[in-house]
């Protein structure tokens, strides 16, 4: 999701820190300052960007390799006292491009690519890639010559807000690494890192690689469509296989009569990576919390969260219990709804709970009773290709851009789409973004946005622009057509795609003077705002009215049924709200905790506290398929924070209409074309014209204000 500062890469496995780009080959080639200024102008160059043999992967981090440590050697020669920001802090900037212009497309290859052996290559890549980074990023020569700088002639350099932005959040970021230390404790916690990084990059593996799945007789369908149970593949004496793929799971949880058939998916489903990740999460969880202390920190959460915008997950944790004070009543009306009304077979536990594999059945149940509304009829309505049309003319009209679609041949599957980005007034190409938007064995199993190359305000020797544009990649897994049926999208897939399309708009417009604050690359506490704001445009009236047309004649979604659409948003919003409430603080209690810690009890502790009218099942392991926990760590909260912001610039965006070019440019320029170059309270008061506050967000849910 957002991009990561050069100390930062060295703790992930997300290696997004990216710059131009540059054609490549199996054949070595060197790498200088100016083959990395060209321009990247065509599809050639966007496919030679991902390797795709095992040689490639391979040159390819001896090339990540060579250059990092060809641009350190420079900015480390340089005598202190001649040390200006372009000889040391930009020059740090543009290693750290060199270095993710080749490491992060390894780290993309490793989560789509079908080929078992080239994902194997690109996985000990990544550990050889980490284990660099950690030496050379997180070096005390490399500390001490920028801190010699931000010492000494940083301050008397003229520096704009934006340089001395940068180099006050980078000196914090060495400190944070650890580079203040004695020789022996930054040794350690060097050695922790690179435990971490390994131990990060076989959970995320884990959970892709797992083939989960159940088998059932044809009888065990019931409730299921014929077109889905056709598309459903089959064992060699004819029973059906039920994935754990997200399409085939929900569709199964949501509408399957047969409950057997429902928990024993649910049991699958919820136990995915299980036992390998439990063990790796409580190792990483030892590891993170050692090398926080040893650092200085109370644990690793107070490492992690003091450069986010909450500080401190006292103040995190905060927030999300008082969220759960102000949702409390409004989730416990929804459970008494769905109590009054169960459907024929479904009984609660002796104590009134209801068992964790009915609550999506009977939700579905009741919306189709009480609203006369079939999530599965209001698919009919959302086409892809229709969809993915509608969704592109929105953020045109909306951002002054320009699509283009290009076909895509010999990159890493052949599912694949790329959209061209222009800016329709210049006509300057912006960027690329590519589509990866359905399921298959071992990809990556959720959906994200993945940065390849930002966009940055390139300048050469003589000052002059250099218009390269960039790459970005969107991943999801949305169903694909049948021979009888288009790929017919949820409207929770729809509002997904318009997220995940929002991150790629933030990568696009988000052009800053230094790759290190390009696009998605702000406070991960601040980085789902944008997107979670273009959730909200498929809440509207009219932009429902406007993407929709059923797969058979066209029609737009019907005013009636857009209306119990938008009654359903607050039919479930307090439970919706309390579930991830208890992610936040199940992320918070894991790295806010000691080394060690039973993190299925930590589960189950939170879970049956917070979500007291669900029975809590023992024997899962959620925590193992949990893949957040890597890259967000103690930040869950983040997507709750976040969403305030989104609601309230949501309601100023409204007020003046969602197709409206001049608040549409106002976002472009002043938030998304600020990236992380400036602080995101200042981004938000600055739109707002005033402090943000929870209103909108209240209101949102169905709760008075």
């Amino acid at each position: 999701m957002s991009l990561l500062s050069p100390l930062e890469v060295a703790a992930t496995t997300m290696l997004t820190f990216l710059s131009g780009c540059m054609p490549w080959s199996d054949k070595p080639q060197p790498i200088t300052r100016q083959a990395m200024s060209r321009e990247f102008n065509t599809l050639d160059e966007v496919k030679e960007l991902f390797p795709l043999s095992i040689a490639q992967v391979d040159q390819r981090a001896e090339n990540a390799i060579a250059a990092a440590t060809e641009g350190l050697a420079k900015i480390l020669a340089v005598p202190a006292a001649q040390r200006t920001f372009a000889n040391t802090a930009k020059a740090l900037d543009d290693v750290g491009n060199e270095f993710g212009i080749l490491a992060t497309p390894i780290s993309l290859i490793e989560m789509v690519s079908p080929d078992d052996a080239l994902r194997q290559a690109c996985r000990n890549a990544i550990v050889k890639l980490d284990e660099f980074s950690v030496d050379i990023f997180a070096s005390p020569e490399l500390y001490h010559a920028f801190k010699d700088y931000a010492d000494g002639n940083a301050k008397t350099e003229r520096l704009s807000d934006v340089e001395r932005y940068y180099v006050d959040e980078e000196l914090r970021d060495f400190l944070h690494a650890g580079l203040a230390l004695p020789q022996d404790k930054l040794a350690h916690v060097k050695e922790l890192k690179k435990q971490l990084g390994k131990k990060s990059l076989a959970f995320s593996s884990n959970i892709a690689a797992d083939q989960s799945n159940i088998v059932v007789g044809r009888e065990a369908l019931g409730g299921l469509s014929d077109e889905f149970i056709a598309g459903l593949k089959k064992n060699d004496d004819g029973n059906y296989i039920l994935g754990t793929d997200y399409p085939t799971y929900l569709e199964v949880i949501q509408y399957c009569r047969n409950a057997d058939t429902r928990k024993n998916l649910y049991l699958a489903f919820n136990n995915r990576a299980y036992p390998a990740n439990v063990g790796l999460l409580e190792e990483v969880i030892d590891l993170r919390s050692q090398m926080a202390k040893e650092i200085g920190f109370e644990s690793f959460a107070h490492l992690s969260l003091e450069s986010k915008m909450a500080k401190t997950p006292e103040r995190a944790e905060k927030f999300v219990r008082d969220l759960l004070l102000k949702v409390a009543a409004k989730e416990k009306q929804e459970f008494e709804q769905l109590k009054a009304n169960l459907p024929e077979g479904i009984a609660l536990t002796q104590d009134g709970k209801f068992q964790p594999w009915d609550l999506s059945f009977v939700k579905a149940h009741v919306k189709k009773k009480l609203f006369d509304v079939d999530e599965r009829k209001i698919a009919e309505y959302f086409p892809m290709e229709k969809t993915e049309k509608a969704l592109f003319s929105i953020y045109q009209q909306f951002f002054g851009i320009r699509f283009e679609q290009e076909p895509l041949k010999g990159f890493w599957h052949e599912d694949l789409k790329l959209m061209k980005v222009f800016d329709e007034k210049s006509d300057e190409l912006l960027g690329y973004i590519i589509l990866d938007l359905h399921p298959r064995a071992n990809k990556y199993s959720h959906a994200c946005q993945y940065g390849m190359v930002p966009t940055v305000d390139q300048r050469d020797e003589q000052g002059n622009a250099l218009h390269r544009p960039c790459v970005t990649v969107v991943i999801a897994n949305f169903s694909k057509s049948t021979p009888s049926k288009p790929s017919l999208l949820k409207h929770a897939e729809v509002t997904t795609f318009f997220h995940e399309f929002g991150h790629a708009m933030h990568t696009v417009l988000g052009k800053t003077q230094l790759a290190s604050h390009a696009g998605t690359s702000v406070k991960r506490d601040f980085v789902e705002m944008p997107s979670q704001m273009f959730e909200e445009w498929m809440w509207d009236r009219d932009m429902l009215g406007q993407v929709s047309g059923h797969y058979q004649t066209g029609e737009a979604l019907p005013d009636a049924l857009i209306d119990k659409m938008v009654a359903l948003k607050k039919f479930d919003s307090g439970y919706h709200i309390q579930r991830q409430c208890c992610l936040s603080l199940l992320s918070l209690a894991y790295f806010n905790a000691g080394s060690k810690i039973d993190t299925s009890k930590t589960w189950a502790d939170i879970s049956s506290e917070h979500s007291p009218h669900i029975r809590f099942e023992p024997d899962t392991h959620f925590q193992g398929s949990f893949g957040h926990l890597m890259g967000y760590g103690a930040g869950y909260y983040g997507y709750l924070w976040s969403r305030v912001f989104a609601l309230d610039f949501f309601e100023k965006v409204r007020e003046k209409g969602l197709l409206n070019r001049e608040v549409g440019m106002e976002i472009r320029n002043n938030v998304l074309g600020k990236g992380g170059s400036v602080d995101p309270n200042l981004l938000v008061s600055g739109f707002l014209g005033r402090e943000p506050n929870q209103d909108a967000f209240l209101r949102d849910l169905g709760l008075d204000v």
